[in-house]
C-alpha cells in the first residue's frame, strides 16, 4: 500500500503540469514572466482575461476527464472487463440523445444536465436489463449489448441532426465530438466530482472484493445487487455531468483505468483518486492540444482523445497480451 501511495503522489505532479501547460499555451502567448505576475495581480488586463478564459477551460476539462475516468473504472469492475467504459457501453450515447433533444427543442440550459442524467441512466438500465434477459451474468454479453445500444443511439443522433436546422447543426456536431469551448469554469462541477469521488471511495473495499468475483464477494458479505445499483447510478451521474459539460468524449474512461492497473494500481482505494488525477490531467493536455495545434482554429477535444487513445490503447493491449503470453 505504501508503494501505491508513493505512485499516487508522483502522479499528482501531472495536475500542476497540465494546468501550467494549458495556461501558458494558446494563440496569444503568456510568458513565464506574465504568468508569475498574474498571481501577483500586476499583469495587464489582456493577459488576465486570457488567463481566466484558459483557467476556466482547464478546470472544466479536468472535471470532465476525472468523471469519465472514474466511470470507466467503476464499469470495468462491474463487468470485470477492461474494455468497459461509458462511450463503448452506449451510456454517453443515451446522454447525448437526451441532450441533443433538449437543444433541438430550444429548452433552457437548466434542462441539459437533467436530460443528460436521465438519458445516461435510461441507457444504463437498458443495457443491463437486456444483458440480464436470460437471467445469467455474462460480462461479454453485456459488453456486446452495450456496443449494439451505442450503435442504436448513433442512429438516433444522425436522425436528430438530419431534422435540425442549418443554424443548429454546426454547434451540435462540435458538441457531439466533444467540445470545451463553452467552458464556464464553475466550481459546481468540481464540487460534484469530489462528492462522487468520496462516495465511490467509501465503496472501495467492496469494489476490491467484487473485482475478485461475485461469488467470493457475496461470501464475504458484499450486497451484490445493492452494489450494482449504486455503481449504475454513480456511473450514470458521472457520465451525465461530463456529457452536459463537454459533449461526448471517448477513450478517457477506457485507457486511463487500464493504464493505471498496468502500473500496479488495482486497489480501488488508490485507483479511484489516481483515475481523477490522470483522467483530468489527460483531458486538460488533450484540450490544450485541440486549441493550439491549428491555432487560431480549434478542433473538438474528442478528436484529439481518439487520436491519442486508439494507438495508446493498442499499445497497452499488446503489452498486457505479451505479459500474459510470457507468464503462460
Amino acid at each position: 500500500m505504501n508503494n501505491n501511495r508513493l505512485k499516487l503522489w508522483l502522479l499528482a505532479i501531472l495536475v500542476p503540469a497540465s494546468f501550467s501547460f494549458a495556461l501558458l499555451s494558446g494563440s496569444a502567448d503568456i510568458g513565464i514572466r506574465e504568468f508569475i505576475l498574474l498571481f501577483g495581480g500586476s499583469a495587464d488586463n489582456i493577459s488576465e482575461t486570457i488567463f481566466h478564459l484558459r483557467a476556466s477551460r482547464a478546470l472544466d476539462g479536468f472535471v470532465v476527464g476525472s468523471m469519465l475516468a472514474m466511470a470507466g473504472a467503476l464499469l470495468q469492475v462491474l463487468l470485470r472487463n477492461p474494455l468497459a467504459e461509458p462511450y463503448i457501453l452506449g451510456i454517453s450515447g443515451g446522454a447525448g440523445v437526451a441532450t441533443l433533444t433538449v437543444l433541438l427543442l430550444g429548452l433552457s440550459a437548466f434542462w441539459l444536465p437533467v436530460a443528460a442524467f436521465g438519458g445516461a441512466l435510461f441507457s444504463t438500465l437498458l443495457v443491463f436489463s437486456i444483458g440480464f434477459a436470460a437471467g445469467s451474468w455474462s460480462p461479454a454479453r453485456l459488453l456486446l449489448t452495450g456496443v449494439v445500444i451505442a450503435a442504436g443511439w448513433s442512429a438516433v443522433i444522425s436522425f436528430l441532426l438530419a431534422i435540425s436546422s442549418q443554424r443548429q447543426i454546426h454547434g451540435m456536431l462540435f458538441w457531439l465530438m466533444g467540445d470545451l469551448g463553452q467552458a464556464s469554469g464553475s466550481m459546481t462541477g468540481l464540487v460534484l466530482m469530489l462528492t462522487l469521488l468520496v462516495i465511490s471511495w467509501l465503496l472501495a473495499r467492496q469494489l476490491n472484493m467484487l473485482a475478485r468475483g461475485e461469488q467470493q464477494a457475496a461470501a464475504l458479505g458484499v450486497p451484490i445487487i445493492k452494489l450494482r445499483r449504486i455503481i449504475f447510478v454513480l456511473a450514470s451521474a458521472m457520465t451525465a455531468i461530463s456529457v452536459s459539460m463537454a459533449g461526448s468524449i471517448g477513450f478517457v474512461g477506457l485507457i486511463i483505468p487500464h493504464a493505471l492497473r498496468l502500473l500496479g494500481l488495482s486497489d480501488y482505494r488508490v485507483l479511484l483518486p489516481a483515475s481523477v488525477i490522470c483522467g483530468g490531467s489527460f483531458l486538460v493536455f488533450a484540450d490544450t492540444l485541440a486549441r493550439t495545434i491549428l491555432a487560431p482554429q480549434q478542433i473538438p477535444v474528442g478528436v484529439v482523445t481518439a487520436l491519442i487513445g486508439v494507438p495508446l490503447f493498442l499499445v497497452l493491449l499488446q503489452r498486457q497480451y505479451g505479459i500474459r503470453r510470457i507468464s503462460a
